[in-house]
């Protein structure tokens, strides 16, 4: 059965975008369609590109608001399409237990570190301000804290050579947009065993 994705995005959707492709003729494909890309960001090129290839695209504008607020009309907007996982992708808020809660195990983040080392924003600023030689990108569950959940899969960065920030950026971006799709797979066809990674 076709696992149905909603992703949430906050800005250009590079992510949501490698994604979409792997479902329309990559290694998605008959595995998850996505039905549904929701922003907190009216403007974010994102929903153009959803919007492009036939995919509801929402806005559910936070700013200005209170977080339970944002966050039950979040939901709101979210139940009519029965998403089986939430994918964050550039998604540039912070899910309260609320949220969590309502999608138990169920909503799954790439963060561009690896958590032990590094949370929050900023991973590959720290990563090039460090000098590291390698970074790890991760991607892991949701849970109530802020890159805390349980992690799914990590997968190494070559940084040696990089000189500048953009450099790093873009050698990580290369490896978010192919990594994401995999362990979505892997969780989707049971190589990834969430119950397991939860215990």
């Amino acid at each position: 059965m076709t696992a149905r994705l909603a992703i949430l995005i906050s800005g250009r959707g590079s992510n949501m975008s490698a994604i979409l492709h792997e479902t329309q003729e990559g290694i998605l494909k008959n595995l998850a369609e996505i039905v549904v890309v929701v922003s907190n960001v009216c403007s974010a090129p994102g929903l153009d590109i959803a919007r492009a290839a036939g995919i509801p695209a929402l806005c559910v504008p936070s700013e200005g608001k209170k977080r339970q607020e944002f966050e039950k009309e979040l939901l709101n907007a979210l139940a009519s399409y029965h998403p089986d996982y939430i994918i964050l992708a550039g998604f540039m808020r912070i899910l309260t237990p609320y949220v969590v809660h309502h999608y138990p195990n169920r909503i799954v983040n790439i963060h561009p570190a690896d958590t032990s080392q590094f949370k929050g924003i900023g991973a590959y600023k720290w990563a090039f301000e460090e000098g590291l030689e390698e970074t790890k990108i991760t991607v892991h569950l949701i849970d109530e804290g802020v890159d805390t959940g349980p992690v799914l899969a990590q997968k190494t960065v070559d940084l040696r050579g990089a000189t500048t920030l953009e450099d790093v950026e873009e050698r990580g971006l290369a490896v978010e947009h192919t990594f994401y799709s995999e362990v979505i797979r892997d969780m989707l066809t049971g190589k990834i065993n969430i119950q397991e990674i939860k215990s």
